[in-house]
């Protein structure tokens, strides 16, 4: 752009190298450093982002000179927030003046005296509409009234914005300014669009001399952990740490490798690394599916020292629940997406850097359909009895090496088969909500509530980690983008928010025993490390709460009457429920329910089917129902004939009872 007047050229950070900028009359200039100098592409300013995107700017703190309806208003302008489906509605993705002129503005109020070091500008964010800001003014107040402009030298500065209305583009003010108010003032936009912008301002509080408690305004947490974001090579580091701080409770393993040969770590915390204890259940926090969604990686990291931490202090509540479960937490599921998203940093890896894997999959579609399986045998098999609701087994097609799978779902779906998860929640970023299977519509309908034969507990899970989320809980907050979950108790059926194919938690539920639904952490994809401490603080209860769900219901041991030894692959069927699950290797299962009393009936191959009532309670333990199952008479003379034994007496008696039985059950037929 040719100018009359000198541009500030906003730093657009990137891989290889960062842009400080230092003042020059009449000019500017550029000081390159190599990216290796920075520890982190916000090296460049300590100062955090006040948090138009996090919400912990309000409302009431953003105003604008004016602007076209209540859907494009100045409570719109705020980093990465996502529109409706359809443009005209409240919920629109940027604030959008009224007027095309350059006397348009965007105030913040940032209540105190801050220091502002830099502004991120972006787009509209529509799939209908194409508008962004090409360059602007940015001016300060203590007042409002007396307004001064952000200098370049000698000249009044004018800072290079958007090109295109979805990547956030910095600019970095020549010298800081303190005050309480800043504008962004658009002097360009983009010729065939109209003056709209999404917007977050760096800058740092000052102290008040007016407060003499400061205490009382600090937030954050008491805990003690790493609250920072960390990279693969940190990542690993932080699990080895822990490791060898806790090392009789803790484990890492490695269940496979991403598309770029980064391995996908798993921390496993229980008494007995290791090792399947019997009776004792699998419980599982995926995070990182998403590589951009990066609260989760963080929050599991943060989880995995607070539970070494505390158990070494013999906090009772932390040292049952590793003595009692056993617990695996993967925080980077797609690593390859999460560096991409790291280097460019928090505030300027956009809404969809890193999302998707190195091969441009997204994970959160790329399991195994086995919805439409399900639905499509129901609907021609006229023999219900022969249906199956449980233990689907995955196509043909999925496991060819040619298929569009993932490395990272292969691998995922491998530790699924090799561990009897029981319980299992999925970490997501970008809105305050729990969802819960199933995630995919019967008919492919955009979105209806379709609810699993276990609706009931889904929602009970759900609402454990909502209500004890204290963000997500709080009837005064408002919503993220465009849609109002405070309506549905920050819940909902995930094919009812919008329907995903092949989505993990509806593959897990019936492919496997395990219980799973998403989280959704935040509606800032990548919080500025600084407000780690204060998501730890919110979600830590949560994700205590939710592990100690993995021990609500039933659970047992199905042995042979005879031998006492564990069977295997036993289906366990509730009434009125209907959906099964299977005992492990050991002959061990758990079945989650609500509290009530059911009947629970034990069937395996080669014996007969028990059946005996159960009930569960509201403490906070499982009910123990085991079973003990008796050969069939078919079954015992395998084993015997397979052994080259000999047919005991009363076996043989059995059989021909068994004959008999069949003979008189014959139709006679007369001549």
């Amino acid at each position: 752009l040719k100018q009359p007047f000198p541009v500030c050229p906003a730093a657009a950070l990137n891989v290889k190298s960062y842009a400080l900028i230092t003042k020059q009359a009449h000019n500017v200039s550029f000081s390159l450093f190599p990216s290796s100098t920075l520890n982190h592409p916000f090296a460049f300013s300590e100062c955090p982002p006040l948090g138009l995107e996090s919400l912990k700017v309000k409302d009431s703190q953003i105003q604008a000179s004016s602007y076209k309806r209540m859907g494009l208003g100045p409570h719109r302008g705020r980093l990465n927030i996502q529109s409706g489906v359809e443009d005209g509605d409240i919920y629109d993705g940027a604030w959008c003046a009224e007027y095309k002129d350059q006397n348009q503005w965007l105030q913040i109020d940032a209540k105190k005296l801050t220091r502002f070091t830099a502004v991120i500008l972006q787009g509209r964010g529509s799939i209908w509409s194409l508008d962004y800001v090409e360059t602007f003014k940015v001016q300060v107040s203590n007042d409002t009234i007396k307004w001064k402009p952000c200098m370049n030298a000698t000249e009044e500065a004018v800072f290079e914005g958007n090109k295109d209305s979805e990547t956030p583009v910095l600019a970095i003010l020549p010298e800081p300014a303190v005050a309480q108010y800043i504008r962004i003032n658009p002097q360009t936009w983009f010729k065939n669009g109209t003056i709209c912008l999404r917007a977050e301002i760096m800058g740092c509080e000052l102290p008040d001399p007016n407060n003499i408690y400061p205490w009382q305004a600090e937030e954050g947490t008491k805990d003690k952990l790493d609250f920072r974001h960390h990279n693969y090579k940190e990542m690993r580091k932080l699990m080895k740490s822990v490791n060898e701080m806790c090392p009789d409770i803790t484990r890492i393993y490695s269940i496979g490798k991403s598309y770029m040969g980064l391995k996908l770590y798993v921390m496993e915390i229980s008494d007995n690394p290791g090792k399947h204890e019997l009776g004792e259940p699998e419980f599982r926090y995926v995070a990182g599916m998403h590589g951009n969604e990066v609260l989760g990686r963080e929050l599991l990291l943060n989880l995995m020292e607070y539970i070494c931490q505390e158990y070494k202090r013999g906090n009772q509540r932390i040292v049952h629940l590793v003595e009692e479960t056993r617990i695996h937490l993967l925080p980077s599921m797609n690593p390859d997406g999460y560096e991409m998203a790291y280097k460019k940093g928090s505030e300027l890896a956009g809404w969809s850097l890193g999302r998707f894997s190195y091969e441009g999959i997204d994970m959160n579609h790329n399991f195994a359909d086995l919805n439409t399986i399900m639905w499509d045998a129901i609907e021609l098999e006229t023999d219900k009895s022969k249906l199956i609701n449980h233990y689907f087994p995955i196509p043909e097609h999925y496991t060819s090496e040619e298929a569009m799978v993932a490395s990272e779902t292969r691998a995922v779906i491998g530790w699924m088969q090799t561990i009897p998860f029981v319980l299992s929640a999925n970490l997501h970023g970008g809105e305050l909500v729990v969802t819960y299977p199933f995630d995919m519509t019967k008919d492919w309908a955009p979105k209806e509530h379709t609810p699993t034969p276990d609706e009931s507990f889904f929602r009970w899970l759900a609402t454990v980690y909502a209500s004890t989320n204290h963000v997500m809980s709080d009837p005064d907050r408002r919503p993220c983008h465009n849609e109002d979950f405070l309506r549905y108790n920050n819940i909902i059926n995930g094919a009812n928010w919008h329907t995903v194919p092949g989505s993990m938690n509806d593959f897990s539920y019936l492919h496997t025993n395990c219980f799973e639904v998403t989280v959704e952490l935040s509606c800032d994809k990548f919080p500025h490390a600084s407000e780690l401490p204060i998501e730890w603080e919110s979600n830590k209860e949560s994700l205590l709460v939710y592990m100690e769900q993995v021990h609500r219901g039933i659970k047992g041991v199905v042995k042979d009457r005879d031998t006492e030894a564990g069977i295997a692959d036993a289906i366990i069927k509730v009434d009125d429920i209907d959906h099964h699950i299977r005992s492990a290797f050991d002959g061990d299962f758990w079945r989650l329910l609500n509290p009530g009393d059911y009947d629970v009936t034990v069937t395996a191959e080669g014996y007969f089917p028990a059946t005996q009532s159960c009930r569960v309670e509201y403490e906070h333990y499982p009910t123990i129902c085991d079973f003990h199952l008796t050969k069939t008479p078919k079954q015992r003379l395998r084993e015997i004939l397979a052994k080259g034994g000999k047919i005991p007496k009363d076996l043989q008696l059995r059989l021909r009872q068994l004959r008999i039985r069949k003979l008189r059950a014959r139709p006679v037929n007369y001549v």
